[in-house]
């Protein structure tokens, strides 16, 4: 998704001992560069105000005081939307996991996770423009599956949506499921549009989730 040789990250956490530990795993990494660390949302908005580069990633803590995490990522979504937000939590929580995807994150990981893992996460989001952990997707997965199955079944999806939605659920680009479909970027993207619109998601995690749900990919 983004083309940088590097990739600069803000974290937000009010646990300082933490965001200095992930910040300095980070800092082992070729591709990354932690620009600052601050401890709530409103300290986020300031350095945003103050700094003339804008970080492209903010990995952000979902408990803080102040301004919480689930506020900070709509301030994100309304006022920087090309930013990248990533959530980092403590537990595995149905509710926050939920919360966050709406409120306009990309990804969500727990606080304990592995250092090759959490390079992993960085690489799919700036390439894909989301990452999710097996766990995360199985539960946003079965929160869907929970939903009135009258209100999809009577969606109209079209022949070449229903394409889409298949190559979604693969390691694709947009780019290359373009190729694929012999059409543009710009018919790719109304694709997407379209079905983000009928189906009342924002991700691309969501439209995988409902193919798989809908039966479109097995």
């Amino acid at each position: 998704m983004l083309k940088n040789s590097t990739y600069s990250i803000a974290i937000v956490d009010d646990h300082i001992l933490i965001a200095k530990a992930i910040g300095g795993v980070i800092e082992g990494f070729s591709k990354y560069e932690v620009l600052y660390e601050v401890e709530h949302g409103k300290a986020l908005i300031e350095k945003f105000k103050q700094a003339k580069n804008v970080p492209d990633i903010v990995l952000l803590d979902i408990a803080m005081p102040v301004m919480d995490g689930f506020e900070t990522a709509k301030w994100l979504k309304e006022h920087h939307p090309e930013v990248l937000v990533l959530s980092l939590s403590m537990q595995d929580d149905d509710l926050s996991l939920i919360k966050m995807i709406k409120a306009g994150t990309k990804g969500y990981l727990l606080k304990n996770i592995h250092p090759a893992e959490l390079e992993k996460a960085l690489d799919a989001l700036v390439s894909k423009g989301y990452y999710y952990p097996d766990w995360a997707a199985s539960k946003v997965f079965s929160i869907l599956a929970e939903n009135d199955n009258k209100k999809t079944n009577s969606i109209l999806i079209t022949e070449r949506e229903n394409e889409f939605l298949k190559y979604c659920c693969t390691e694709m680009t947009y780019k290359e499921i373009g190729e694929k479909m012999f059409c543009s970027n710009r018919t790719v993207e109304g694709y997407r549009d379209s079905l983000f619109d009928k189906l009342g998601l924002k991700t691309r995690v969501g439209l995988v989730m409902y193919a798989i749900k809908s039966g479109i990919y097995k």
